[in-house]
């Protein structure tokens, strides 16, 4: 029974290793040609990874540290806060003006509405009444003087209080008028623009204390990493004390110092290659982004920088300031050299390299053949390389990180060289 078991464990386990085979060997790959161009030939300097924006942020006013939420090596983002100072007295004086500023804008408001219209109808209705007065102490005036006329049927007390109760009468009409009048014109243009310069001062007093609310609140200019921090809550920091230091790494540029016999054929733009010996599995493609002007005396080297994107996963960048680097720039003649797709390096080993599929007549078949490379100066998707290629060679873009030498796949389909790079689904 137990041998009987052990020839089914055995069959099953040749089955398995026969049916691995057979999917090693029908490994599909997808495939580019080695193509043969004119580019210069390129000269490596060493570098240093720095980040393209450092900024030490300071406080703008002297307070106390109430919040401080970052730490080293937190990300922040572009306008995030960085620590706050105690504002609760600016606040109450915050609060005083802005309810000084609405009773301002009320005011100006009901200038700028005019007279009501039952303060009109009032207006109206009293100097109505104060005609109605006039023309009854006038007729009293009448009739008194044709009293006074026929002899003593009227003293002179009585007319003289006639002639003053129409003269009374008369002013009061005038007053009543010029009310109704002002009633109906409204306020001034000069009483609207006092209240207008009056809404405008407080307004400007609001925005002065919202002003200093906003620099007790230390902000983060562009996104970045907290690398250092120079305060805490319960601190005190006075004007211009520095709060923390935040570095931008979405783009990194990689400092070299070049030969003064090589800087005259660097122009920002063109492409570099950036390898960086903590990442051996990986290489990079940068563009010159600032050739400065000024070299050292001492060494006749000029800094120039290359600038590339950097990759986030999880909040944390790949490339860190700091890190060593070898920058490849072209330097030299052109020369005609043998470039593949970036996407065909397999990096990692002892060498860069690339499977040549060698195929078996016109079919689709072939085997896998390792061929170790130097890499040179990159050309847009392309990468020049040297080493035992030919131009018009098959080389895997597609599936090379799971092939061994000698292994035998199909080629699923060819990519032009200039396209392989482009079709990544990862680019």
């Amino acid at each position: 029974m137990q041998q009987r078991i052990c020839l089914s464990i055995a069959v099953i386990i040749v089955c398995l290793t026969g049916t691995f085979r057979t999917a090693l060997s029908q490994s599909p790959v997808i495939v580019s040609r080695v193509v043969e161009r004119e580019v210069r030939t390129g000269q490596t300097f060493v570098g240093t990874i720095l980040p393209e924006k450092r900024a030490t942020i300071g406080s703008a006013v002297g307070g106390r540290v109430v919040e401080f939420p970052v730490n080293e090596g937190d990300r922040v983002e572009e306008g995030q806060a960085l620590a706050q100072l105690l504002t609760n007295t600016i606040n109450l004086e915050l609060d005083a003006a802005q309810a000084e500023l609405e009773l301002r804008k009320h005011e100006l408001e009901e200038l700028e509405n005019g007279t009501r219209p039952e303060e009109i109808a009032q207006a109206r209705a009293q100097m109505e009444a104060a005609r109605t007065a006039l023309t009854f102490a006038e007729r009293r005036l009448e009739r008194i003087k044709r009293l006074a006329s026929r002899g003593d049927a009227a003293t002179q007390d009585q007319l003289d209080e006639a002639v003053a109760g129409r003269d009374n009468a008369k002013a009061t009409l005038d007053e009543r008028t010029a009310a109704h009048d002002l009633a109906v014109a409204g306020p001034r243009k000069e009483q609207i623009a006092q209240a207008r310069a009056r809404v405008a001062m407080q307004n400007a007093l609001v925005k002065n204390l919202e002003s200093r609310i906003v620099k007790h609140t230390m902000i983060a200019r562009f996104a970045g990493y907290v690398v250092s921090e120079h305060t805490e809550v319960g601190a005190w920091v006075n004007s211009g004390d520095p709060v923390a230091e935040i570095v931008a790494l979405d783009r990194v540029d990689v400092l070299a110092h070049v030969l003064e016999t090589h800087v005259p054929h660097i122009r920002p733009g063109i492409e570099s290659r950036v390898e960086v010996p903590a990442l051996p599995d990986r290489y990079f493609v940068g563009k010159v982004a600032i050739v400065i002007p000024e070299g050292d005396q001492r060494s006749r080297t000029f800094p120039v920088k290359v600038r590339l994107e950097n990759e986030i996963t999880d909040d944390h960048p790949l490339l860190k300031a700091g890190m060593l680097a070898r920058v490849t720039l072209p330097t030299g003649p052109r020369k005609k050299s043998l470039l593949v797709p970036k996407d065909a390096l397999v990096l990692g080993g002892p060498s860069p390299m690339v499977y040549v599929i060698d195929v078996e007549g016109n079919g689709p078949k072939g085997k896998a053949r390792p061929v170790p490379v130097e890499l040179d100066i990159p050309s847009g998707s392309l990468v020049a390389v040297s080493g035992a290629l030919k131009p018009g060679e098959r080389v895997v873009v597609r599936g090379n990180e799971r092939l061994r030498p000698d292994q035998e796949v199909t080629i699923a389909s060819e990519l032009p060289a200039e396209k392989a790079a482009s079709a990544d689904p990862q680019n």
